[in-house]
């Protein structure tokens, strides 16, 4: 699933391509697809809307209307958006779930193989993202709001770190990737981490999203960006999927185990 630097990414990518542009309305191919309003309040009331910004928060994708409204994607697993031209094949085949088309001829198009992406169209986008934790990435994402994270639970940290409530945008990859650097093993209770551990994981998270970021995300199977640009960040992935090849730092072949269900990966010899 896209995480947060691949959702950075393709929001930076829509946001050259669509604001100031004009909706002149939307169709849902797949009726899931749309959380509310339902498909024909959905194309009414976008009709005549110009986008303003096209932002990010966690994994969702927020396209603001003048309005005040608010556009919000998930990708989820296999969702992806591009712009293209209305008579273009590409809005038509068979994992097309929504349509949004632009007054000068063009149309967003959500194409979601798994059928697991949602939209939504809200006057108030914390009606859908108001449950999750602080932005990884904010200015005011310091160690202390990790370690009162951190402290109020006691779980392995690799799930805390998945837990959108916790903080907003982690998964698999990035999660892994963090917890290597900062030399904390993913099964630790995350309220016996000293400060010094959470200052370091707390540098790890924000060194790696922001490389991520850099680097346009990581080639995913199902991960595309409006621009076709492909994530280059997997070059540098130290330990995610990289099972029983050495460490970087050490040497000691990199394990998987299975964390709330998800494989987990990690060095047995700098992460005790």
């Amino acid at each position: 699933m896209p995480e947060l630097p691949e959702v950075e990414t393709v929001a930076r990518e829509l946001r050259a391509q669509l604001v100031g542009r004009q909706f002149a309305g939307a169709s849902i191919g797949w009726p899931r697809t749309l959380a509310t309003p339902d498909p024909d309040a959905l194309a009414a009331r976008l009709t005549g809307q110009t986008v303003v910004e096209v932002g990010r928060r966690g994994k969702y994708i927020l396209i603001l209307l003048d309005s005040g409204d608010m556009l919000i994607i998930h990708l989820r697993m296999t969702g992806n958006l591009t712009v293209v031209p209305y008579a273009d094949p590409a809005g038509e085949n068979d994992h097309v779930r929504a349509r949004f088309d632009l007054a000068d001829g063009d149309r967003l198009v959500f194409t979601d193989a798994r059928k697991f992406g949602r939209v939504w169209l809200v006057s108030d986008a914390s009606a859908v993202t108001g449950k999750l934790g602080p932005e990884p990435l904010a200015w005011y994402f310091t160690p202390e709001v990790l370690a009162a994270r951190l402290r109020r639970r006691r779980t392995a940290i690799k799930a805390l770190l998945l837990d959108q409530t916790a903080v907003a945008g982690i998964g698999n990859i990035y999660a892994d990737e963090a917890l290597f650097r900062a030399g904390i093993h993913p099964l630790r209770n995350s309220a016996s981490l000293t400060d010094a551990e959470i200052a370091a994981l707390h540098a790890a998270l924000q060194a790696v999203l922001n490389e991520s970021i850099n680097k346009n995300g990581t080639l995913l199977r199902d991960y595309r960006t409006p621009y076709g640009t492909e994530g280059a960040f997997r070059e540098q992935l130290r330990v995610y999927q990289q099972t029983g090849r050495p460490c970087p730092r050490c040497g000691a072949p990199i394990e998987r185990i299975r964390v709330t269900q998800r494989s987990t990966h990690f060095c047995p010899q700098c992460q005790r």
